[in-house]
């Protein structure tokens, strides 16, 4: 691969050049129940009811990272990633808890790991903080998976404010990739 070349969360491979405007890396690092785990934050101006729908109901998270179907009561439902392209199949998600309008825990195998994630939210005085966690077991998924929910969470943004989720490229979080390795070098 040439050095102007970008892999997208999925793999797939494009020749666009980052934006001179690319966003930051944010996400840290925390020690968890014994485990490292990426922890990265989003605030809206917006109430929690409102960004609790934009990250549980199928018409609203297709519109910057996928939809879901099935029975989220049975403890499992089929979620497809729309934003990865039109052949991606869906996967089956565990819903470990569900707490409306304030958290949320899921996880599913991805390629042989267990991602485990939770999403947190909070309101006050009218602004919303997400706090979106994943579990990491090694070096290679903190990586990887850093740059990747960087990503997907301004989608989200630009998907809950009406703004142009198509504006965020994946090309500008390519950058990120040495932020996430050094949070996570250490893991095995």
């Amino acid at each position: 691969m040439s050095t102007d070349d970008t892999t997208s969360p999925t793999g797939t491979t494009s020749t666009e050049a980052a934006s001179e405007n690319a966003p930051q890396p944010v996400g840290r690092r925390e020690e968890r129940d014994g485990g490292a785990t990426l922890v990265i934050e989003r605030t809206f101006r917006a109430p929690v009811g409102d960004v609790w729908a934009c990250v549980t109901e199928p018409e609203r998270l297709v519109r910057w990272i996928g939809t879901w179907a099935g029975d989220p009561a049975s403890g499992t439902v089929q979620f497809r990633m729309t934003a990865e392209g039109e052949d991606i199949e869906a996967e089956p998600v565990t819903v470990h808890e569900c707490n409306p309008p304030h958290h949320l825990a899921l996880s599913w195998d991805s390629s042989g790991v267990l991602w485990e994630v939770e999403v947190d939210l909070t309101e006050a005085a009218g602004v919303t903080t997400l706090t979106f966690s994943q579990r990491v077991p090694d070096a290679a998924t903190g990586r990887d998976v850093g740059p990747g929910w960087e990503y997907y969470l301004d989608r989200l943004v630009a998907a809950q404010s009406g703004g142009d989720v198509a504006a965020v490229t994946w090309s500008d979080y390519e950058g990120m990739t040495g932020h996430y390795e050094g949070l996570f070098a250490d893991l095995a």
